[in-house]
């Protein structure tokens, strides 16, 4: 069988060429921006009103910049926000309970070993 390659080379020339416009990753704008910050401290001003122990507050602030963080990588970084925020604080208080559990068991545990 034999093929026979075409040798023509390429005419590439300003007809050929077309813009790119790159697009973000994510929405941004300075509006957005602000509001989501105030979102944030809104909600985390009702969380940490709502807290007993001073030993979950920096969590509970940890939680709402990861929320917030994980929000804008949406293209509706307001309306996902809330709903990530409260999955991020329930898991903080589950995370505070249980290591309260361990420390209680864990001074049980000592105590009758001595």
């Amino acid at each position: 069988m034999r093929t026979e390659l075409d040798t023509t080379p390429a005419r590439l020339g300003l007809d050929t060429r077309f813009a790119l416009v790159p697009e973000p990753a994510a929405p941004f704008t300075r509006t957005a921006e602000t509001e989501l910050e105030r979102l944030k401290n809104r909600m985390l001003h009702l969380a940490l009103g709502a807290v007993a122990s001073p030993a979950l507050r920096a969590p509970l602030r940890r939680a709402a910049n990861e929320a917030a963080a994980l929000a804008w990588l949406e293209p509706h970084p307001l309306l996902v926000f809330p709903t990530l925020f409260e999955e991020k604080a329930l898991a903080t208080r589950r995370r505070s309970l249980r290591q309260e559990l361990i420390r209680a068991r864990s001074t049980e545990l000592m105590a009758m070993a001595a």
